[in-house]
């Protein structure tokens, strides 16, 4: 029961128990997004998209960096709190914040310069459509960080298979390559961290 409703929280966060599990995730993912923000090098003109921006943490430093971020998250709840703390961003058109799941994005194509994930991949139902549409959005020369724990230290916590799916880097590699990405590595800050970020670029 326990595994189930931390799955399912950490995939949706919602209600009162949301809110806990978003100021959680910041702190406990704090670095791995720092790393991952940094493997896109922004540059003050980029376009980016967050996929699965739960708590936020990444967004002050996004927003600071690059000329417009855009969030997509399947959670009610983060999108409306994101709109809420990031008002005047969106009121002046430098932020966009949107409830939808990455196998449909709701922007066109090339939309994007950079795009960024971390601990998401476990709730996508298929990696290939995933980085599909994430292919899809970026411009030529666009970056993909994504940021995970694999699955040789996930499956410990026994999560349940319905909602929670853990990957390995060579799964992800491969899937990130087959969308059409070039020149896919698995980053860390050091050999024994224990998550990856896989980086990527579009041709």
């Amino acid at each position: 029961m326990i595994p189930r409703v931390v799955a399912r929280q950490l995939s949706r966060p919602t209600g009162v128990l949301g809110a806990l599990f978003r100021r959680v995730m910041n702190r406990s993912n704090a670095k791995i997004n720092a790393f991952a923000v940094a493997q896109l090098e922004l540059a003050s003109t980029d376009r980016v998209l967050e996929i699965g921006f739960g708590g936020g943490v990444t967004l002050p430093q996004l927003l600071e960096h690059a000329a417009f971020v855009a969030g997509v998250d399947p959670s009610p709840d983060v999108v409306a709190r994101a709109h809420a703390h990031f008002a005047k961003a969106v009121a002046s058109g430098q932020a966009d914040f949107r409830e939808g799941v990455v196998e449909s994005l709701p922007f066109d194509n090339a939309s994007f310069d950079k795009v960024c994930s971390v601990n998401t991949i476990y709730f996508w139902p298929s990696l290939d459509r995933g980085f599909g549409e994430l292919h899809r959005v970026l411009a030529p020369r666009g970056r993909l960080a994504v940021g995970f724990t694999p699955k040789s230290r996930m499956d410990a916590f026994g999560f349940p298979s319905d909602i929670f799916t853990p990957r390995a880097p060579k799964d992800v590699v491969a899937s990130v390559t087959a969308a059409g990405f070039s020149g896919a590595r698995i980053a860390q800050p050091t050999p024994g961290t224990l998550w990856n970020v896989v980086v990527a670029w579009k041709d």
